[in-house]
């Protein structure tokens, strides 16, 4: 029986390693605070103490973190424990640098694959999301498609820095949808005519996502991501958009909060 270690119940990740029980492999599961993992454990899975006992013995390693410091720490406790013959799954938004820089760390024997994810809470929890799979995944392309649709990037790095550029987009297009109904706002108009105009325009993708419910990406990850795009290359109204979730960020009772949060905060405030 395949063994897969999950790190990461956030989120993202604990719908997502929900995914995994059906499947006929033997899930061990970690997450920083322990009580995220008690529904798992109730349906099966198995809860390990800390990063290092997750992954011993585990045949496919998956970790959906916060961000490149959280993978950077997980990579030093899980590290010494991967056996030759183990794929490291990084499935977090961490850009295609980390990428490069963990794969300079793996053990002799040992298959890097960079997996990031497009979609939210609302698709993780229904196995629907896109995987963006960069490197050798041909071995774990069975385990991720439990998670939906797998599309293979390239070389490995070519999925963290595709999902770059895919959240660049949203986030970008959230705080565009925002002005515009601050826009709306000053000139008086209804707010529910403004917004069915631009949801039946070329933004309408983008409308649903700034005032979408029952999904979750936080602000402060907003912020992480277009932080990584705008370090990469000149991206001046990217710029501009990562000021406005910087500041939204810097409310206490936003920066967890979806993004839709941010877009009530960029029309009242910015």
């Amino acid at each position: 029986m395949e063994k897969i270690a999950f790190l990461g119940l956030g989120h993202m990740g604990e719908p997502m390693a929900r995914q995994l029980l059906p499947a006929e492999a033997a899930l061990t599961v970690w997450n920083r605070t322990p009580a995220k993992a008690e529904a798992l454990a109730a349906e099966g899975a198995t809860v390990a103490t800390d990063p290092a006992d997750a992954v011993r013995e585990a045949d496919v390693v998956i970790t959906m973190l916060a961000g490149p410091d959280a993978v950077r720490e997980i990579a030093d406790a899980i590290l010494p424990a991967l056996r030759p013959g183990t794929y490291w799954v990084e499935m977090s938004t961490v850009g295609p640098d980390t990428v490069k820089e963990l794969a300079g760390r793996v053990p002799d024997g040992v298959t890097l694959v960079d997996a990031p994810v497009m979609g939210s809470t609302d698709k993780a929890a229904a196995g629907r999301l896109g995987i963006l799979a960069g490197g050798d995944a041909a071995g774990v392309e069975h385990v991720l498609a439990r998670f939906g649709p797998v599309t293979r990037t390239g070389p490995l790095g070519s999925g963290a820095a595709l999902k770059l550029v895919v959240n660049t987009a949203v986030i970008g297009g959230v705080a565009l949808v925002a002005e515009a109904m601050k826009l709306a706002d000053a000139l008086g108009l209804d707010e529910a005519t403004a917004r069915d105009a631009l949801a039946a325009g070329p933004l309408s993708g983008a409308v649903a996502r700034a005032f979408a419910t029952d999904v979750h990406f936080g602000s402060d990850l907003a912020v992480k991501d277009v932080s990584l795009a705008t370090r990469t290359t000149e991206l001046p109204a990217m710029e501009a958009v990562l000021r406005h979730f910087q500041a939204a960020a810097a409310d206490p009772d936003v920066v967890h909060e979806d993004v839709s949060r941010a877009v009530t905060h960029i029309r009242r405030d910015s």
